[in-house]
Parts: structure tokens; sequence; C-alpha cells
């Protein structure tokens, strides 16, 4: 999702409060708790971005949906962020703090293509393999596509190492038509 330079201010001040405040484990699970709602209902954040709803109507919804679960640092900055008339930004914020969070604690966020499922005991063999070679805590996700025929791509940040079959193809097709127009 792209964020805008606005989320990631907003993100990175409500990190440092929690550090601050000494409470960052407590305030990650109020932005995981708001990042699922948002995540389970197009409804809400269409609500939150609309132009026409007014700052009293967002902050009572937002404060009925989330305000008995939250702490009280969390709420704040909820209410500054209805008050600054920015929570249409409140889906690109919670995303941008859990990045900023991953990236303060040295996670790196891996994502792993595969053709079919791999099973669980395969899984924690890679995670912990790429956990030795990056030398980092891995958060992986792992997506199934059945058009890669066979192997596997990891994404680490900017880099792709493609292993799948379907690119095997590719290349081998590649080379097969350059040696033939030569």
């Amino acid at each position: 999702m792209l964020r805008t330079k606005a989320a990631r201010r907003y993100a990175k001040a409500l990190l440092e409060l929690a550090q601050e405040r000494n409470e960052l484990a407590e305030i990650l699970e109020d932005i995981e708790f708001i990042q699922n709602t948002l995540e389970g209902s197009k409804e809400l954040v269409t609500f939150l971005k609309s132009p026409i709803i007014k700052y009293d109507d967002k902050t009572a919804v937002l404060e009925q949906l989330f305000f008995e679960d939250l702490q009280e640092a969390t709420k704040l900055f909820v209410k500054l962020l209805a008050k600054k008339d920015r929570v249409n930004l409140l889906d690109q914020i919670v995303e941008a703090f859990i990045q900023q969070y991953k990236k303060h604690v040295g996670i790196i966020t891996v994502n792993v293509f595969v053709a079919e499922g791999l099973s669980e005991e395969h899984q924690q063999l890679l995670h912990q393999k790429l956990e030795e070679k990056t030398q980092k805590k891995v958060d992986m996700n792992i997506s199934v596509d059945e058009s890669l025929k066979g192997g596997m791509a990891v994404r680490i940040d900017d880099t792709v190492i493609d292993g799948t079959v379907k690119h095997q193809l590719e290349q081998l097709e590649e080379s097969l038509l350059t040696t033939a127009v030569e």
C-alpha cells in the first residue's frame, strides 16, 4: 500500500511516544487490533476517508469501536488524528507504524512464492535458514502461485531470488531464441 509522508510522520511520532512511555508492546498490540478491524471492514475505511462526514461523527464511531480496548496513549493519538482531520489516513498510519516498529526491532519481511503449499516442517526450516542467512528476525509471508510450476521465489526488500521452474523455463526459452538468431 502506498503511504503518504503524513502517514509516515504520524506513525513515527506514535512510535517515539510509545518508546518514551515504555509502552511499545502494548501500543503495537493496539495498532494491530486497529489494523485487523480496518482490513475486515472496507465500509469503515470508506467512512473514515469520506470528506462529507464530520469530525465529531468519525470520533464517535472510533470511540465506540476501539476505545474500550486501547491504551490511553493510543486513544489520545486517535483523537488527535480525528481533530486534525487525519483519520482518513488511519489505515496508512497503522501500516507505517508496524513497518517502523519492525525496522526498530530488527525484523525484516520476507515474501516467499511457491507453486504448492509447504508443510509446517518445511516452513520452519525455511524460516530458520532465512534468519541464518539474513542475520535478522524474519517475518515470513508465503503465497501459493500454481503458475510457478515448481520451486520457489524469495523476495527480501528489493532482492528477488527466483528458483522457480517457470523462471528457469523462461531463461531457457530466451537462451534458445538468442542462439537461434545468431
